[in-house]
C-alpha cells in the first residue's frame, strides 16, 4: 500500500510515570487503552464541553505520543503542560523528531480524498474551537469517547448531550455539484439558513447541518447545489414520521 506523508500532523510527548493518569482525567477516551499497535481517537474539550483539540493517542515504552495537527502542537503542548500540579509528567512539542504517515494514496491530497469520502472530520479544518460539540462530529460512531472511564475535563456537557437527545446539526459529508464553496460559507435550503460548508475539494466536501435539512430538501452553498451522503457508519436520531 503506497505510504504518504502527512505534513500537516505533528506530535506532542507526553512522559512520566503519571502520563496515563494525567491525560484520562484531561481527554475525552479511555488512554488507558493505548498500547502498540492500538491507538485511541481523543479530544481535549474545554471545561465548557466544547471541541478544543483532537488527536491520536499512541503508546510508545515510556511515554505517550499524541499525533495532532502540526500548526497546533505548540498551544496543545502549552495547555496541557497548565494541567500539570503535582503530576509527574512532562510535556513538548516533538512534532521535528517525527514524520508521521498515512497508507491510503501517495500524497496528502490523496489522503485528504480519502477522509472526505469516508465523510471523516479533519481537526480544525471541520471542527471550531470553543464551539463545536463532539456528539456533532461524530466522535460516538468514530470511538473517539469513552463513557465508562469516569469524569474528564467537559464531560457534563458531551453526556447531558447524549443522554438528553439535544443534538441538532451533525457535520455530513456532501458531494458538490459547482464550485466548492469556501469554510463558513452559509448553505441554504430555500430562504432558511441550514448550516455552513466546511473544507473539501473535488466535488467532496463536509457541512455542518441542522438535522431538519437532511430530509431530501435541495440545499445550496455559494453557486453550487449539495447532496448530504450520509455514510454507513453515521448514526442520526431517528425522526417523526410526517
Amino acid at each position: 500500500m503506497p505510504i504518504a506523508d502527512l505534513p500537516d500532523r505533528g506530535v506532542v510527548e507526553v512522559a512520566g510515570e503519571d502520563r496515563v493518569a494525567f491525560l484520562q482525567g484531561l481527554l475525552s477516551n479511555d488512554v488507558a487503552l493505548a498500547a502498540p499497535g492500538r491507538a485511541v481517537f481523543a479530544a481535549l474539550l474545554t471545561p465548557q464541553g466544547k471541541w478544543w483539540a483532537d488527536m491520536l493517542v499512541l503508546a510508545a515504552d515510556d511515554r505517550l505520543l499524541l499525533d495532532c495537527e502540526r500548526a497546533q502542537a505548540p498551544a496543545l503542548a502549552q495547555r496541557l503542560a497548565r494541567f500539570r500540579l503535582r503530576s509527574k509528567v512532562t510535556v513538548h512539542d516533538a512534532s521535528g523528531a517525527f514524520t508521521v504517515q498515512a497508507g491510503s494514496g501517495a500524497t496528502a491530497e490523496d489522503w485528504d480524498r480519502h477522509r472526505l469520502a469516508l465523510g471523516l472530520p479533519d481537526g480544525s479544518k471541520d471542527l471550531v474551537p470553543e464551539q463545536t460539540v463532539l456528539l456533532e462530529a461524530g466522535f460516538d460512531e468514530l470511538h473517539g469517547i469513552s463513557w465508562t472511564k469516569g469524569c474528564y475535563m467537559g464531560q457534563e456537557l458531551t453526556a447531558r448531550t447524549k443522554y438528553r437527545g439535544l443534538l441538532k446539526r451533525r457535520l455530513v459529508p456532501v458531494a458538490v455539484d459547482g464550485p466548492l464553496p469556501g469554510p463558513g460559507t452559509p448553505v441554504l435550503a430555500g430562504e432558511a439558513e441550514a448550516g455552513e460548508m466546511r473544507s473539501g475539494r473535488d466535488g467532496m466536501g463536509i457541512a455542518q447541518l441542522r438535522l431538519e435539512a437532511l430530509d431530501g430538501r435541495p440545499l445550496r452553498c455559494g453557486d453550487a447545489a449539495l447532496l448530504p451522503r450520509i455514510p454507513s457508519w453515521m448514526m442520526l436520531p431517528a425522526r417523526e414520521p410526517a
